[in-house]
């Protein structure tokens, strides 16, 4: 089965002037613009963050941006992200789930569905009694 052509949501290493940026986006996006990923808190991770998804807490939210991929470079980067991920379908040993969510993009507009990186639940359960969340969600923030 072939994923559907969505948008990124980015939070962490990926947003622009982060370690990832130009590594893996530069060049292959048409778009990036600030959103949010609502119903998540972020957590810090060893040098990257970790989406933990919180659907029946209202008001909570992860800032980053809504990544746009170039049509040509689409397939190419979506290998490339699940492969920095460490993402493959199924996998038990997964760190992070890549799950389609809705997003809020900041200039208001409609809500976009895009795919996002989330903490895979073994990694979520552990956050939730051990890891230290990023308050307000922002990773650009954290210090």
């Amino acid at each position: 089965m072939t994923a559907p052509a969505l948008p990124f949501f980015v939070y962490g290493t990926l947003r622009p002037g982060q370690v990832n940026h130009d590594r893996f986006l530069h060049g292959r996006t048409l778009r990036e613009e600030p959103a949010r990923l609502p119903g998540a808190v972020l957590y810090d991770g060893p040098g990257y963050p970790y989406a933990v998804e919180e659907p029946d807490e209202a008001g909570l939210t992860v800032a980053g941006d809504l990544v746009t991929a170039r049509p040509e470079a689409y397939a190419r980067l979506l290998a490339d992200l699940d492969r920095l991920e460490e993402y493959a379908p199924a996998d038990p040993r997964n760190l992070y789930e890549r799950v389609a969510r809705e997003v809020t993009r900041a200039a208001g507009a409609a809500p976009v569905r895009a795919w996002v990186y989330v903490a895979a639940p073994a990694v979520a359960a552990g956050l939730r009694v051990r890891g230290k969340p990023i308050e307000g969600g922002d990773w650009l923030t954290r210090h």
